[in-house]
């Protein structure tokens, strides 16, 4: 009798199946049945959306591994589908952030060259880790791995304040030390792209958050640059939150929500997502 896939062998499937493959960030459970119910192969929970969004905060490297277990296990416990988390620069014990964020259930993690007091990557003033000392971050994660299928992706944030050339060699280093695949972090061009993939022979993914330094390239242009995965960590969040702003105004502003019931999301659309048919 054959045991089922594991969460890593269903991330690489996914990505086999589909290139570039798409990977929708969730911030929660509920975001993660409407990536699903939208098509989507592959999740991400982005260590921005934990601090944002459950706990009010900056990305400052303030959250722990336990805060990002809680929002893994709620996902993974209710969506089938593989889960890429972000687990920062590692909280001083990569492996034993591997272990913990597997045994959640995900499929994957990414851990980054920034220093402990991370900023987001798009941001200025980033500051990074000696491109050794990331390496034996990668090390520890990759033994800290339950199976080979098990992801461990390194992230470089170097391009933008060393450039593409210092930022390609540290990810060549990454690799080195087991990295799976490799998270390049801020790129402004399709060459810059073009240039990771030529030089490196695992998978790149390209990150399109918003309001960043990364141009809103196609699927097609970053397929016909190499990208293998393409991530969209906090679209639907952003989505949500502007629209929630504007229901709390207009029911602040008005005493009533009659303007905007016809913007929510229905009672039945709910119910058909959450799976959920009520008793007549």
């Amino acid at each position: 009798m054959s045991s089922a896939p594991t969460p890593g062998a269903r991330f690489r499937a996914a990505l086999a199946t589909e290139q570039p493959l798409q990977v929708a960030g969730a911030i929660n459970a509920y975001a993660a049945l409407l990536a699903q119910q939208a098509g989507f192969r592959a999740l991400y929970l982005s260590g921005a959306g934990v601090a944002n969004h459950s706990y009010g905060i900056p990305d400052t490297g303030e959250t722990t591994l336990a805060d990002v277990l809680i929002d893994t296990r709620r996902i993974t416990g209710r969506v089938d589908l593989p889960l890429l988390v972000d687990i920062d620069t590692g909280w001083d014990d990569p492996a034993g952030a591997v272990r913990a964020v597997a045994a959640a259930g995900a499929a994957a993690v990414h851990l980054e060259d920034q220093v402990p007091a991370k900023l987001c990557g798009h941001l200025p003033g980033k500051q990074l880790v000696p491109a050794a000392e990331m390496a034996a971050r990668v090390r520890a994660a990759v033994a800290g791995k339950p199976s080979p299928d098990f992801v461990v992706m390194a992230r470089t944030d170097a391009a933008a304040g060393e450039g593409v050339p210092a930022a390609l060699a540290r990810a060549q280093a990454y690799v080195a030390a087991g990295a799976d695949m490799i998270f390049a972090e801020a790129l402004p061009t399709l060459d810059d792209y073009r240039r990771f993939t030529a030089g490196l022979a695992v998978p790149v993914l390209a990150n399109l958050t918003e309001f960043g330094r990364t141009p809103y390239f196609t699927l097609a242009e970053l397929g016909a640059a190499g990208i293998a995965l393409v991530l969209y960590p906090l679209s639907a969040s952003r989505a949500a939150a502007a629209a929630s702003l504007a229901v709390y105004a207009a029911i602040r502003r008005e005493g009533t929500q009659a303007s905007v019931v016809g913007t929510m999301q229905s009672r039945a659309d709910l119910y058909a997502t959450l799976g959920y048919r009520p008793k007549p």
